[in-house]
């Protein structure tokens, strides 16, 4: 009896210490710093359940933010999704991974070259394209008489108040830069930014505020009439309110990729690795923009998206409009230019 009692014992201690063992292993975080709205919770679920580890995601709501954050010291992330135009700036300043494609090859297998030209890392030196961002119009065709797909609709006085611009110097300038003729959205010449922030001023007067996420809520719930915004953003708000329609403006706008990129001081760069093939996985990617309703450049994810969204012209941007769009790209020591011109724009 004593015996039994023993091996009972034993048993049951084991199993304790077993059951502490597994209660004090903590599972491998990935710390993602990402623009708001911006990823499916089911594809994060998924990843996390695969990889038997957590992923906590801090959001940003504009690439000088973000940045700020990071050059201010802000450590920690180990998968950042930066514009086209910070990624480059962020590399040059040796704040990026450079990528082993041995550890990513969904996405050489899958990424659709057609896209190249629009990137700053044709190679995928540093990033990985995630999404394509079209900066246009997003109107509430209940509200806006009369409208017309053009940046002069920023400043008609029967919608002041009801608009909104981005919270960001470089699509702020640069649709300002094409609306008044201008086709190179990173030009730097000091009279034409002289014109750009003129322009801007105007539409100033017009807006109730300068935002992004909350702007495009405000525009499905029909606070706001008219917003600058970007295709994917404003596709979300037309799923809540089917009245919302985007447009991008006959004078043409901005483009630029939204992109994963690695920090190079990553402490989880292989689950950073592991979650960029996860995404670039067809079956995974089509779910995600089936909810983000932003493009990934994908050879066949795109196919396998449901008809509504693929349907869409604000999801597959029309090739006359994708030609009217002129990338974003890093001027390097040139960027005083538009961070002044932006003070200019935001002061009172």
């Amino acid at each position: 009896m004593k015996h039994l009692l023993a091996s009972c014992c034993a048993v049951v201690l084991a199993a304790f210490s077993l059951i502490l063992c597994s209660c004090g292993k903590e599972k491998e975080t990935l710390h993602i710093y990402n623009w708001g709205n911006y990823m499916s919770d089911d594809v994060i679920a998924k990843f996390e359940k695969e990889n038997d580890c957590k992923i906590v995601l801090d959001l940003f709501d504009s690439n000088e933010s973000m940045y700020a954050k990071l050059k201010a010291g802000a450590g920690g992330y180990d998968l950042v999704v930066p514009s086209s135009y910070t990624a480059f700036m962020m590399n040059e300043q040796n704040m990026l991974e450079h990528l082993d494609h041995s550890k990513i090859p969904n996405v050489d297998q899958y990424f659709d070259k057609k896209y190249s030209s629009l990137s700053s890392d044709k190679e995928m030196a540093y990033t990985v394209p995630y999404f394509v961002s079209f900066t246009g119009i997003g109107y509430n065709a209940a509200k806006v008489q009369d409208f017309k797909p053009t940046w002069k609709m920023f400043e008609r006085s029967d919608l002041k108040g009801r608009t909104t611009l981005l919270n960001d110097p470089r699509e702020v300038i640069g649709c300002a830069l094409r609306a008044i003729g201008i086709e190179d959205v990173n030009s730097t010449d000091q009279a034409q930014i002289d014109k750009a922030v003129a322009q801007a001023k105007i539409w100033k007067t017009q807006i109730a505020k300068f935002g992004v996420d909350d702007a495009v809520a405000a525009l499905a719930s029909g606070e706001f009439y008219l917003v600058q915004n970007y295709s994917g953003d404003v596709l979300q708000a037309a799923m809540e309110n089917p009245d919302v329609r985007f447009v991008i403006p006959e004078e043409g706008s901005t483009v630029t990729f939204d992109n994963f990129a690695i920090m190079k001081d990553s402490a989880h760069k292989d689950l950073a690795y592991k979650f960029i093939n996860f995404i670039y996985r067809p079956e995974i990617c089509a779910e995600n923009m089936n909810v983000i309703q932003y493009v990934t450049p994908h050879k066949t994810a795109v196919d396998l998206v449901d008809d509504e969204l693929k349907n869409n012209p604000a999801f597959t941007i029309p090739e006359a409009d994708f030609a009217r769009c002129v990338p974003l790209r890093d001027m390097g020591e040139k960027n005083t230019v538009f961070n002044k011109a932006w003070d200019r724009i935001r002061e009172e």
